[in-house]
């Protein structure tokens, strides 16, 4: 097994008999060992949980069990998911207590035979699009050490751009899957809102927060949402019917009109150079795969009413349940008093203004099947971004990140980030596709044309 074997071949290779779940999990191991110790990417590491998970699934295989479509592939969970006898720690040490049980999404990796190798590190409660809580110090971006791999689920990216895992869980409520997806050079979709379960929580910042995979090819994220996703009745959103992902990575899209803007949602942020000539270069691919593509105004509304109160809201009700508040980090012990304001009427009322962004937002739809953007302002920055940034001066660093992403949080609407080469400074490009409500088939299909047109590479140079 070499390290840049995806969830696909891994699971294949396993189901054919070449390769145990043992034999998989010592290698991620080896990697996390070697590669861990600089880019920081593991919070915990389950070395012989996960050894001995392993053993249990080459076991089953030996007696002719039904192999699930995960069998025997090691995973790495984002701090905020609960797994059982591991500390919820969200990022930061306010909490000392192991759980009693695994999240539903770990729940559901189990069934379909994942093995989980750790948890990954994150800014505390998923607050700030770039990875460096205080509790562990900076996660670091594999193509360059000494740039961040975004957030929040930064420690997710690194450890699969690194070649550490061939799959990580991450989470989304400003876009915290596609940040680091864009910043790392992965594939990452914000499911639509209520296509995961996020129990044992009713929600995840009321409207915001998604959970799915950072994979580096589309076709393996979409064998694990063909695994993890589906509700709950304790889910407070549910979302529509699809077909098979899998189904959907693998047809081809048809002709589909595409509209691409390079205009974000923040006033005053402007987008890097490098990420408009991506989405120039992605539209003129697109036009030479037969879609139809043109520049158009989007007519994106604010979604800062929307979205302010829900994010204050998230941190308040995060901070109230763990067990030590006064060991919270000060920016967000600051954003707790600061927030005092959003009092459960006022959630009531940004969820009204949720509903009205979702339906200007979505009008673009009536013009286009797939809207294409960038999908941050900003070039990864070198480490230490928040570095003594309090909540407001986090808040402003955040902007240029979160500019082309939050919207479609508060929208509930797919997303995806996909790779597309690299920078003349050897960090990842990447462009943003958005689809209609419920419509995630149309993004896997059209990702896949795009990553068979143009490849990417598929682990960070230096971890080769």
């Amino acid at each position: 097994m070499t390290s840049t074997w995806g969830v696909a071949e891994t699971a294949a290779r396993i189901a054919a008999g070449e390769l145990t779940a043992v034999e998989a999990v010592e290698t991620c191991l080896a990697a996390i060992e070697s590669e861990n110790p600089e880019l920081n990417a593991f919070s915990v590491v389950l070395a012989e949980r996960a050894r001995a998970e392993a053993a249990e699934r080459d076991a089953a295989a030996a007696q002719s069990e039904p192999l699930g479509p995960l069998h025997g592939v090691p995973v790495a969970i984002k701090e905020e998911n609960d797994v059982e006898g591991c500390v919820t720690t969200f990022g930061g040490r306010a909490n000392s207590t192991p759980v009693g049980a695994d999240s539903e999404v770990v729940r559901r990796l189990r069934a379909a035979g994942a093995v989980i190798v750790g948890k990954t590190s994150m800014p505390e409660f998923g607050a700030w699009p770039y990875t460096e809580p205080i509790s562990l110090g900076p996660a670091r971006n594999p193509w360059d050490p000494a740039h961040t791999p975004g957030g929040s689920s930064g420690g997710t990216a690194v450890a699969v751009a690194s070649g550490m895992v061939p799959v990580g869980i991450g989470g989304d409520g400003g876009g915290s899957i596609r940040i680091p997806s864009s910043f790392c050079g992965l594939f990452g979709l914000k499911p639509q809102r209520g296509r995961v379960s996020t129990a044992p929580n009713p929600h995840l910042w009321w409207s915001l927060g998604t959970i799915g995979p950072l994979t580096r090819t589309v076709l393996d994220s979409a064998l694990v949402y063909d695994a993890i996703r589906g509700h709950l009745d304790s889910d407070l959103y549910r979302a529509g019917e699809t077909g098979s992902f899998v189904e959907a990575a693998s047809r081809e899209p048809g002709r589909l009109r595409i509209g691409w803007t390079v205009k974000g949602t923040s006033v005053g942020v402007r987008p890097d150079p490098l990420h408009v000539q991506a989405v120039e270069d992605t539209a003129r691919l697109l036009t030479e795969l037969g879609h139809d593509v043109r520049e158009i105004d989007a007519k994106l509304p604010d979604p800062t009413a929307a979205f302010v109160p829900q994010f204050f809201a998230g941190i308040r009700t995060e901070a109230d349940a763990v067990e030590h508040y006064a060991e919270l980090e000060p920016s967000i012990r600051q954003a707790y008093r600061l927030g005092s304001w959003v009092r459960p009427g006022v959630v009531d009322w940004a969820l009204r203004q949720t509903e009205k962004v979702s339906a200007k937002a979505n009008r673009v739809f009536d013009r286009c099947d797939v809207l294409l953007t960038p999908v941050t302002a900003n070039r990864p920055p070198r480490v230490g971004v928040l570095k003594g940034a309090n909540v407001l001066t986090a808040a402003l660093k955040s902007q240029p990140a979160i500019t082309y992403t939050a919207i479609w949080n508060v929208t509930g609407n797919p997303a995806a980030a996909v790779p597309c080469g690299l920078g003349p400074d050897g960090l990842p490009l990447s462009v943003q596709l958005v689809g209609r409500l419920d419509d995630e088939p149309t993004l896997l299909s059209l990702s896949a044309q795009l990553e068979a047109a143009r490849p990417w590479p598929l682990v960070a140079a230096r971890s080769v």
